[in-house]
């Protein structure tokens, strides 16, 4: 266990930021080495994995439901000095993993041919996208255990062994890739379900060496079989702040597949295109939603011991922190977004969606780093009902005005990406102006 309660709050940040972005790049890596591979298989097998992974969104909205909870939790009984509750929420979010983890295979084998053939531009890019996810759904299903356990490990201040199993897996997954995707070495391809089945087996993997630490060397939080019986009071806790955020992440997977469902229409170049380049929007982002992913066990743990001065003072050590790191990046994109598109496809259309999508989305990206940083700051404070209110406002004000405009004569690709960027403007303001009066009501025992 780590105190976060003393210290240099911008030390606490950037010591936890840093293993956590890596930990993040990592998890990236393992659809951007998929699509890596599977764009050599060509255009429509890349349109068809890259509206695929959009799932991944949906499931991860679940995964943030639990670890988000997790973290906010523990850190608060750390904060407080309270051993025993904080692996009381360890084991309990355990349960609740598994029961999750069974609900997402089966819902993701049974929704996998629906979903592709709402979004896919034609029959072959959603036979490529439904064969990748059937191979993997399973791996997205041990995600849950594996968010548990690391959200655990986050609550109590120590992020670095989840970045080493996470770097791990990645290792096994580059390994697998091309030896199952393009059958290197064996002389047997499996093309896209290859790609789906190197990330089960690396996810697997992980989940193993996460369990295998918490066994021999974790202290603070451990494995409790007699608390294993569910407890509804816990896992009421743990959704009261966990559902929300979980909210916030199927909404942006809305987002998206409203995009592909707009896009669909200029064919499985233009989804490919704006498939790459959203994976490189993420990446991107992954240093500011790191920044962000601290705050929760920082600002959560002096929440839990009532030093308000210090919640507010993370607050704004992380907001410029993030918005520094992400005008940065936005001039990296305005720089060399082609040369980031075009690491992942030599498709003339596909490469010019990309870039123009990079192109005009930058311009939002400090804007997004400060609705990160408040989200964060809404899972440290135990109520993160405004982050939902917050990404609510922004699929409105898109969705409404896009499908509109998806229907007007003369209508480009670059009006969607234009109004996008306006969107999340106001999302960043409507965020600031929800967490200025949580801070009023949170923290009122300041006084």
């Amino acid at each position: 266990m780590k105190d976060l309660t003393q210290g240099s709050i911008t030390g606490h940040l950037l010591t936890m930021a840093a293993p956590m972005a890596i930990g993040m790049l990592v998890q990236t890596l393992y659809f951007m080495v998929d699509l890596y591979f599977v764009s050599r298989l060509g255009g429509t097998a890349l349109a068809g994995v890259s509206a695929a992974g959009n799932f991944n969104l949906a499931v991860l909205a679940l995964t943030q439901m639990l670890g988000v909870g997790t973290v906010a939790l523990i850190s608060h009984a750390v904060g407080a000095k309270d051993r025993e509750a904080a692996n009381l929420v360890f084991n309990q979010s355990l349960v609740l993993a598994a029961a999750c983890g069974a609900a997402a295979l089966i819902g993701g084998v049974a929704l996998a041919g629906p979903y592709m053939n709402s979004l896919g531009a034609d029959a072959a890019t959603v036979a490529a996208g439904t064969t990748y996810l059937y191979w993997y759904v399973p791996g997205l299903a041990l995600q849950f255990a594996m968010i548990a356990m690391s959200s655990a490990l986050r609550g109590t201040g120590i992020v670095k062994p989840t970045m080493l199993v996470q770097l791990a897996t990645v290792v096994v997954n580059i390994v697998l890739a091309p030896v199952l995707i393009a059958g290197v070495g064996t002389g047997h391809p499996l093309g896209v379900a290859g790609a789906g089945l190197a990330s089960t087996l690396a996810v697997a993997f992980g989940t193993l060496l996460l369990g295998y630490y918490y066994t021999r060397l974790e202290k603070y939080v451990s494995f409790h079989p007699d608390q294993w019986k569910p407890r509804m009071r816990t896992w009421k806790q743990i959704l009261d702040i966990g559902l929300p955020a979980g909210g916030e992440f199927l909404l942006m997977f809305a987002y998206m597949a409203v995009i592909y469902l707009i896009i669909r229409g200029f064919g499985s170049s233009a989804q490919a295109g704006f498939g790459v380049g959203q994976r490189v929007m993420q990446a991107i982002f992954l240093p500011a939603m790191a920044i962000g992913f601290a705050i929760a066990p920082v600002a959560g743990q002096n929440f839990g011991a009532r030093d308000a001065a210090r919640v507010r003072s993370t607050f704004r050590t992380a907001a410029l922190l993030g918005s520094a790191v992400m005008m940065m990046l936005t001039l990296l994109c305005q720089w060399r977004g082609d040369r980031l598109v075009g690491a992942f496809t030599t498709d003339p259309e596909a490469l010019a969606v990309g870039t123009g999508f990079l192109a005009v989305i930058s311009w939002n990206f400090v804007c997004s780093g400060l609705v990160f940083t408040c989200s964060g700051m809404f899972q440290a404070l135990g109520n993160t009902w405004p982050a939902i209110w917050s990404s609510a406002t922004r699929l409105i004000t898109f969705v409404v005005p896009a499908l509109w405009l998806s229907r007007q004569p003369g209508f480009h690709i670059e009006q969607v990406w234009h109004l996008s960027v306006v969107t999340v403007i106001l999302q960043a303001l409507t965020s600031l102006w929800l967490l200025r009066g949580q801070f009023r009501s949170r923290l009122a025992f300041a006084g």
